[in-house]
């Protein structure tokens, strides 16, 4: 049927899924055991939503499995994709995916650990590898000082502490 005869009331707005933590064309999707055991949770979680789901109004309960299935999708795309890299198996004195890294910038002391995209979260003192930071500390050792650029600003870095 032309969409010239619907009713203008009748069209529904399209769905929106909000998506997953960015992860650049070409990288490699790295996650830790954690990180893949929270996507698995995830998962489950969004198939359990599914199931359950218990609305009356068709309209809605059509909307609600369109956006659970769009979650899922983006979901599952990232589980095929994860490469898991336990981080007990990174070398010891030098930074690598995994690592909890002690550091001072600009004569602060800092700690993060260096997770997969999905895993991140400042708050809890994850970085992800693909961000600036991460990269920049990457491949360094303990007592390792250099410059970190930081738009315009250069700020001084020295490596403290590495351990997984």
């Amino acid at each position: 049927m032309s969409r010239g005869f619907v009713k203008e009331g009748d069209q529904e707005e399209p769905i929106k899924i909000p998506p997953r933590a960015a992860l650049p064309d070409a990288e490699v999707n790295y996650v830790t055991p954690k990180g893949k055991e929270l996507l698995i949770e995830e998962k489950k979680s969004l198939e359990h939503q599914k199931k359950s789901l218990n609305l009356e109004d068709e309209t809605e309960k059509r909307r609600e499995l369109s956006f659970i299935d769009g979650k899922l999708g983006l979901l599952i795309q990232r589980l095929n994709t994860a490469h898991v890299i336990n981080p007990k198996e990174q070398p010891p004195g030098e930074v690598r995916f995994g690592a909890i890294v002690d550091f001072k910038l600009n004569g602060v002391r800092q700690s993060f650990k260096i997770v997969g995209v999905d895993e991140a979260n400042v708050k809890d003192h994850k970085i992800a590898f693909t961000s600036p930071i991460a990269k920049a500390l990457t491949s360094k050792r303990v007592g390792d000082s250099f410059d970190f650029k930081l738009g315009d600003e250069v700020r001084p870095i020295e490596i403290l502490k590495i351990s997984y």
